[in-house]
């Protein structure tokens, strides 16, 4: 029968921990200023809804000039793939979002987490579930008995 080995060190630490710090992206969307998009009017409605989607994206909050510049180069590669799809546009753009944290292992590997989204934008009892989790309620206060709803 194995041993119980030695107490662990309490004052051990990883060795291989991470150097870079996880940056917390908003959860609701970057509100803040963006630049005009370029010749936005001779663009599809579906080119102009994918910039929309990523202007106001959380990770728009971590863009400077170079990285809304990209955006707008990519544009013109996504209006040429509504017009004529193919196999190499697609990968080119998805290459593109990638870079800049279009998916949720893009950002896992940019170190990007979503904050929590702002408590009041939805129901009361969500309200009152997330401040029972932040330990602000009594959670027996949310008991209700059966029929009271």
């Amino acid at each position: 029968m194995p041993g119980v080995g030695p107490t662990p060190n309490p004052n051990r630490r990883r060795k291989n921990s991470d150097p870079v710090a996880t940056t917390v992206l908003p959860a609701d969307g970057y509100t803040g200023p963006s630049p005009d998009f370029p010749g936005g009017h001779d663009y599809d409605a579906r080119t102009l809804a994918w910039y929309e989607t990523w202007r106001a994206s959380p990770q728009a909050a971590t863009f400077l000039a170079t990285d809304w510049q990209r955006l707008h180069m990519l544009a013109e590669l996504v209006e040429k793939y509504w017009a004529d799809p193919s196999k190499e546009l697609l990968s080119e753009i998805r290459l593109n979002e990638a870079s800049i944290g279009g998916t949720p292992a893009d950002r896992m590997r940019l170190r990007w987490s979503l904050g929590h989204p702002e408590i009041g934008q939805g129901s009361e009892r969500a309200a009152e579930r997330a401040a029972a989790r932040q330990g602000k309620a009594d959670p027996r206060a949310r008991l209700r008995a059966v029929g009271d709803e």
